[in-house]
């Protein structure tokens, strides 16, 4: 087992090669804070996701949020403008976050890559803690990939990347 030196953390995943380098004392106590902080908070939004379900198996409609009708009702109010490389998502493109599918998303062209860490993914502990360990090396630039055969992958040296999301 891993051993975590925070307080009151325990990380029960089998933890290889570089993923004790994303699982760091900050970045668990981080968690942690975040954990303890929004727990409460979450357990009654779920509580409330399943009494909303139930009015509506029951037969209720859905609706607005009457606290967000002040919002609807605010014709001045507008969301902030997008990021730089976010204003063009005509191409965007999906997929796992295994380190051949990144490089080849971030290199295809697409103005954005979502990583997605839900959907397209297996949400296995070494999947998602792997995940990190591919989006960390993407950012960095660093990403590689070789595969059985011996194919390399690497990001495109002309700089060219879709916007990570």
């Amino acid at each position: 087992m891993f051993q975590s030196n925070v307080s009151g953390v325990q990380v029960l995943g089998r933890v290889v090669g570089q993923q004790a380098e994303i699982l760091t004392p900050q970045a668990l106590g981080f968690v942690a804070k975040l954990h303890r902080l929004f727990n409460p908070t979450r357990k009654q939004l779920l509580k409330a996701r399943e009494d909303q379900y139930r009015k509506i198996q029951a037969g209720a409609s859905l609706d607005f949020l009457a606290e967000t009708a002040h919002i609807r009702n605010d014709l001045t109010w507008r969301a902030a403008r997008p990021a730089p490389g976010l204003v063009d998502r005509r191409v965007e493109i999906t997929g796992p976050v295994d380190r051949k599918m990144v490089i080849n998303a971030l290199n295809s062209g697409a103005r954005t890559f979502m990583a997605d860490f839900e959907d397209s993914s297996a949400p296995t502990w070494f999947t998602m803690v792997d995940g990190q360990v591919n989006m960390r090396d993407a950012v960095r630039r660093t990403i590689s990939f070789a595969n059985a055969q011996g194919k390399e992958y690497r990001l495109r040296a002309d700089g060219k990347l879709a916007t990570l999301l």
